[in-house]
Parts: structure tokens; C-alpha cells; sequence
């Protein structure tokens, strides 16, 4: 069984996601990282072929990794609002909303760059509008919530490890 982290960026899918693949012994991937490394830098992706071709990366990602067992996967903020992934997601695997505040999130993200999303304009509104749109998805398709305010990434992981330890 694979554990997937899902959420809004800044939410420390990729963080977390790291230290719970180290506590559950099993091999930590980031779909972010791995359309990186296969066809360069995302904000590029976005900027030359569009948001639509980069979701349709995502969904061949996600295709190759549901084949495969014992992973944590942390994806994407904007992954699971294709019903086609979670559905593959959830073939073989446990989907872990990691739920943060706006405050949070913007804290996290306010002087990141590289998020093609917030590029242009006021980002707590582009921040804010993302989140009221992804919210209802990610409590709609997760099988775990976790919410991270307060908490340090040794912390979420291990509570993501006690609450599905026979799950894993």
C-alpha cells in the first residue's frame, strides 16, 4: 500500500512526506520532483505549454506510480482535482489530506517564486481563491485528515504514522 500526502502548496506534503517515508521505512517520491527531472522546471512547463499539459503530466505520473507498492507520494497541490488520479491513487493507496490555514500556507509560500499559480498579482488572493476551490476535493477524496497549524514535520509524520500503522 502507498501513503498519498495531498494539500495546498505549503501545506508540507514534500516535507512530511520525506520524514514519514524515514519513520514507515518505505521510499518517499515527489510527482513534482519526478516531472522536473523528466521535462524540466515546472514554472517552464507552465509558462511554454500550459497548466493543461502540466496536469496531464501529473496524470501519466500518477498512472506509473499507482503500479507500484510501499511508497509515500507527495503530490502536487493541484493533483487531486482530477477524479482520474485520485481514483488511481486510491487503487493502492491511502490518501492523507495535510489541512493548513491560509495564514500558514501564505507564510510558507509568500516569498516562493517558483509557484507558476501565484506569479502574478496578490498572492493571498490568488492563495485564497485556490483554497476555497480545493478544499471541498481534498476533504472529498482523503481517507485521512491531518491538520499541520503549530506543528513541526517530525510531528505530522508521526501522527500520519500512528493513525494508519495498520495500514501500513
Amino acid at each position: 500500500m502507498n501513503v498519498v500526502l495531498c494539500g495546498m502548496m505549503g501545506a508540507g506534503k514534500s516535507t512530511v512526506g520525506f520524514q514519514l517515508a524515514r519513520l514507515a521505512g518505505k521510499k518517499w517520491v515527489d510527482t513534482d520532483y519526478l516531472i522536473e527531472k523528466r521535462y524540466g522546471k515546472i514554472s517552464d512547463i507552465f509558462a511554454s505549454r500550459g497548466e493543461a499539459y502540466f496536469r496531464a503530466l501529473e496524470t501519466d505520473t500518477v498512472r506509473s506510480l499507482s503500479q507500484k507498492d510501499g511508497l509515500v507520494i507527495s503530490t502536487g497541490g493541484g493533483l487531486v482535482m482530477r477524479e482520474e488520479n485520485c481514483a488511481l491513487l486510491k487503487e493502492n493507496g491511502k490518501i492523507v489530506f495535510l489541512r493548513a490555514k491560509l495564514q500558514t500556507l501564505l507564510s510558507r509560500v509568500k516569498l516562493d517564486g517558483t509557484r507558476p499559480l501565484l506569479k502574478e498579482g496578490n498572492v493571498e488572493e490568488k492563495l485564497t481563491a485556490l483554497l476555497e476551490e480545493r478544499m471541498p476535493v481534498y476533504e472529498r477524496v482523503s481517507d485521512l485528515i491531518v491538520d499541520t497549524d503549530g506543528k513541526k514535520k517530525y510531528e505530522i509524520a508521526r501522527e500520519i504514522f500512528e493513525r494508519l500503522e495498520g495500514a501500513l
